[in-house]
């Protein structure tokens, strides 16, 4: 018989999981699993509770994606390799959208117990990981600073509204300096930086799926430079909309396994929705196939 230890997260979203987790503990236990249901009581918890996963052979994590990523790192940091599945509830699911994962917590958990684990690149941001995203820039606080309550509430809309409050950082570019192990320098100011293994950041920037490989061994960056007008602003809009970004000289794509980025460290980063402080210099690598992903092919 199967051990999964199923992590919730019940604050995360509309906590809707709190009224599915007997329906899910069934299917599971029907599909010949001895559940443990471990439940996240505080910010950092899930990394506890996944470092002390050894002797299970499986993780389900049912939250949103920074409970993800506190599992993702738990079991990184442990050197516990076992597969992880995912039951996204949170409010905006970027990293379960771009996997191409239900939200529908019961065919969510069905399709874990059809599905097998794929490999899957990870980020190293310092000591730090990401599962999908490393950014900073205009906006970004809004994803650790939304209170939870609204977030619940609200969903994704609730990051919008909460990011009209950081408009003004946008008459506020950063200067950065980024090299990548392909030897190319991009310095300049910029508004944001992403440096993203997704298809889609907050909902809102959303990469051709065709230019994304999650398992490839790389990162995509993308730079947004201040626009300077309206009908830059107007063009940056469309070449973001049409996915076409060499449309935009305001914009810069590109791929990179490592990448180096150094500033004034005075600006915060997020990963995966969560906070970092701001570092003058740090190396950003992608470890490649560094976590199993359980989902139906």
């Amino acid at each position: 018989m199967k051990k999964t230890l199923l992590i919730i997260n019940p604050c995360s979203g509309k906590k809707r999981i709190k009224n599915d987790l007997f329906s899910v503990v069934q299917l599971l236990g029907a599909s010949g699993r001895n559940v443990c249901v471990a439940i996240t009581e505080r910010r950092g918890h899930a990394i506890e509770l996944a470092k002390g996963a050894d002797g299970y052979d499986e993780i389900i994590c049912a939250g949103g994606d920074g409970t993800l990523n506190e599992v993702v790192s738990g079991l990184l940091t442990s050197g516990i390799n076992i597969p992880v599945g995912y039951l996204p509830s949170g409010s905006t699911n970027d990293f379960a959208k771009s996997l191409k994962l239900s939200v529908n917590t019961l065919k969510a958990t069905k399709d874990i117990i059809d599905g097998e684990p794929v490999p899957y690149d990870i980020g190293k941001f310092d000591s730090r990981y990401f599962s999908y995203i490393a950014s900073f820039g205009a906006f970004t606080e809004a994803s650790y600073s939304t209170p939870q309550n609204m977030k619940n509430s609200l969903g994704h809309f609730a990051y919008l509204l909460e990011g009209t409050k950081y408009l003004p950082s946008i008459t506020k570019p950063l200067h950065v300096k980024i090299t990548t192990d392909t030897g190319k320098v991009f310095e300049d100011n910029y508004v944001f930086g992403a440096i993203a293994n997704t298809t889609s950041i907050g909902g809102v920037v959303k990469f051709d799926p065709k230019m994304v490989n999650m398992s490839d061994g790389k990162f995509e960056l993308f730079l947004v430079k201040p626009p300077a007008d309206v009908i830059q602003i107007t063009q940056c809009i469309d070449a973001i909309n049409t996915k076409k970004y060499h449309k935009s000289d305001m914009i810069t794509f590109a791929s990179a396994r490592e990448i180096c980025i150094e500033s004034d460290g005075s600006f915060p980063w997020t990963l995966d929705g969560e906070k970092q402080e701001g570092l003058k210099k740090v190396k950003v690598s992608n470890l490649h196939h560094a976590i199993n992903i359980i989902k139906k092919k």
